[in-house]
């Protein structure tokens, strides 16, 4: 007899495909590949900081929810990260020079949202940004530095120097996921909101793609 398998791996399994596409949206590959440019990583991460802003502010309104509360950990905060990333990228002056995209602008209100209404479905939103991070983001990283020349400056979305094996940290969350109090229709929606959270990345990465060749044009 087969075992039930846990929530988490078929959390893992059913958004597994739904990841693909924005791992090699075109935008993205052209980063990782050659074809973009520093001027793209720039853009890109500029985005980060909107959606992580967002995700951070979730966190700490959430800080004393039992559900939310046991997956939020203080090394996986990103925004101080992004903000000096974008400081050595951009300036000083890099508040007044960003603006966020309308993917990104929808994408935040969602996590706001969520935040506000339902702590479950801000839990798929931070596994589907944090363990990505954590998995191909760290990947992504160190393509990244190879490409552009980046020690740490520049680079710190994907560092985590303070979580010293995250293999073990994601197992952790992982259990997290199968303890948490949830029955079946919540784990169906906690699931839905994840494909909607991976959406969001491949769209983010169309509407980059949309503005640089606005850019050119």
């Amino acid at each position: 007899m087969n075992a039930v398998a846990s929530f988490s791996a078929a959390l893992r399994e059913r958004s597994s495909a739904a990841h693909a596409p924005s791992e090699i949206a075109d935008f993205l590959l052209g980063l990782l590949t050659g074809a973009g440019t520093r001027e793209d990583y720039i853009a890109h991460v500029a985005q980060q900081w909107f959606i992580y802003q967002a995700l951070e502010a979730g966190a700490a309104r959430l800080h004393d929810d039992p559900v939310v509360s046991v997956f939020l950990s203080e090394k996986l905060t990103r925004l101080p990260a992004i903000e000096a990333d974008l400081e050595f990228l951009i300036g000083s002056d890099w508040r007044e020079r960003i603006a966020p995209l309308p993917t990104t602008q929808a994408y935040v209100s969602r996590i706001r949202r969520l935040a506000a209404r339902w702590p479950g479905g801000f839990v798929a939103h931070h596994y589907t940004r944090y363990l990505g991070d954590l998995s191909g983001g760290r990947s992504i990283g160190r393509v990244l530095q190879r490409r552009f020349g980046f020690e740490t400056n520049g680079i710190g979305l994907y560092l985590f120097a303070d979580i010293a094996d995250p293999t073990a940290f994601k197992r952790v969350y992982r259990d997290q996921l199968d303890a948490a109090p949830w029955d079946d229709d919540e784990k169906e929606r906690v699931i839905d909101e994840v494909l909607v959270a991976a959406r969001f990345t491949t769209e983010l990465c169309e509407d980059l793609a949309r503005a640089k060749a606005a850019q050119v044009a």
